[in-house]
């Protein structure tokens, strides 16, 4: 099955899977939050599929706020958005979505050496508990 995103879907995966990036990065930065990044970004634009061909791309003009409680106020509800609208369109996509997320925060929690303190397991968390929250 093919999906068909209108921009402002398409806007709403990027915002949920990079966001969900941003917050890991944010949870770890006394660690390294740019290895954080890195390393979940690279999750991200290893997508395959109709969700990897949007997340190639991190959204632009997206303002994520100066705290990571706006941060997450925008993208923990997006995450739960994204993988109910591809839900209705394609159920195996939304699996691709959530997926490609567990993965990307998963390697954000595993950029520093040892095992990812209590901010980031916690962050972790409310990124899976949003997206099964569709």
């Amino acid at each position: 099955m093919s999906i068909t995103l209108t921009d402002q879907e398409t806007l709403t995966l990027r915002l949920a899977a990079w966001g969900a990036v941003s917050l890991m990065s944010a949870a770890g930065a006394a660690v390294s939050s740019h290895k954080a990044a890195t390393h979940g970004s690279l999750a991200l634009t290893s997508a395959t599929g109709p969700v990897g061909h949007v997340l190639t791309k991190a959204p632009k003009g997206v303002k994520y706020g100066k705290t990571v409680a706006e941060l997450a106020d925008q993208v923990l509800p997006a995450l739960t958005t994204a993988v109910n609208l591809l839900r209705r369109q394609d159920p195996a996509e939304a699996d691709n979505f959530r997926r490609t997320v567990i993965v990307a925060i998963e390697a954000s929690a595993r950029s520093h050496q040892g095992e990812p303190g209590p901010t980031m397991t916690e962050m972790a968390r409310k990124i899976t508990e949003a997206l099964d929250a569709a």
